[in-house]
């Protein structure tokens, strides 16, 4: 396949362009570079069937020409600042809904069919159910990042319908591992390094989340785009178990060392719009054949051991 990569240069984007080129695809990333680091496609760069874009979701014929010749289109160029969606609520709006809807526009312009998207674990709100399966009832939505996801979902599915469009909508927890650029592991370990003594904590330490290793996500979404024909797929990824933010504070800690006294914030939320617990029910794309090879304490010492071998990515932070 020729695949077509926005935001290729992050995390999740970067080990994606990875593993297609390895299976021997031809890959055009589209990237602004504004979070995505080019070093993390050093290796991609030394293959014949790369090619790196830089350019912006905003702007819509340069996303056409760049995509011109393309089978598939993977969207994972998004702004992830969830925590702080209320003091510029417009970045999400523009960033992911606005942003779909370009990428969607220049694949009907293209006669581009099919689009894999990375949505969130989030556009369940603060759920009823749990596990919570893909067809749980939303409730009413207070993340704007979530929200903004939940309108680029519709806009998809909407193509189906209008453009004989096929979607594959990933729905994930919270992904770990690998050029991991920002997150919880990430921010635990900055304040260590800056303060080994102390650690401030968002919340009370007890909200329970769902963590994924990257590669465990890969898999799930080659696989997934390699078995169903569905014109509409909607999958969450995550693992069969969650753990509390202390405990994850626990594996880190023990990792590096330290016994620093913990500062809570308090409240059950660490910022506007987080669920204090999140845990998806995913047998709906274990039914396909996957199931995720790491735990989520393996995922997380993982992750902190690349950051530690890799001390620029905090530097650059």
């Amino acid at each position: 396949m020729n695949c077509f990569v926005t935001g290729g240069a992050g995390f999740i984007g970067s080990n994606l362009v990875d593993r297609l080129l390895a299976m021997g695809h031809a890959v055009i990333v589209f990237d602004n570079l504004s979070t995505g680091r080019q070093e993390f496609l050093a290796g991609a760069e030394k293959n014949a069937s790369f090619r790196l874009v830089q350019g912006d979701v905003q702007d819509i014929a340069a996303l056409q020409t760049a995509m011109r010749g393309c089978d598939v289109v993977f969207h994972l160029a998004a702004n992830a600042d969830v925590r702080f969606g209320t003091q510029h609520p417009r970045r999400d709006l523009e960033q992911n809904t606005i942003a779909t809807f370009n990428v969607l526009e220049a694949m009907r312009s293209n006669g581009i069919r099919r689009i894999a998207f990375s949505s969130t674990g989030s556009v369940y709100g603060e759920a009823n159910v749990f596990p919570t399966p893909e067809n749980a009832p939303f409730p009413v939505q207070t993340s704007l990042y979530a929200a903004s996801k939940l309108a680029g979902e519709g806009l998809l599915q909407a193509y189906v319908a209008g453009f004989n469009f096929q979607v594959f909508i990933f729905r994930f927890v919270s992904i770990l591992g690998e050029r991991y650029s920002h997150g919880h592991v990430f921010d635990f370990y900055k304040k260590l390094t800056a303060n080994p003594h102390e650690l401030p904590v968002l919340g009370d330490g007890h909200q329970r989340k769902s963590y994924l290793y990257i590669q465990d996500c890969l898999d799930a979404i080659l696989l997934a785009l390699e078995r169903s024909q569905e014109r509409v797929n909607i999958f969450n990824l995550g693992t069969d178990e969650y753990c509390e933010v202390n405990s994850s504070i626990g594996w880190i800690c023990r990792r590096l060392g330290l016994k620093p006294k913990l500062v809570y914030a308090g409240g059950q939320r660490g910022w506007i719009g987080d669920s204090p617990f999140i845990f998806l029910d995913c047998q709906k794309i274990r039914a396909l054949g996957w199931k995720p090879k790491l735990t989520i304490q393996d995922g997380i010492i993982r992750t902190l051991d690349f950051l530690r071998a890799n001390p620029w990515v905090l530097e650059r932070a």
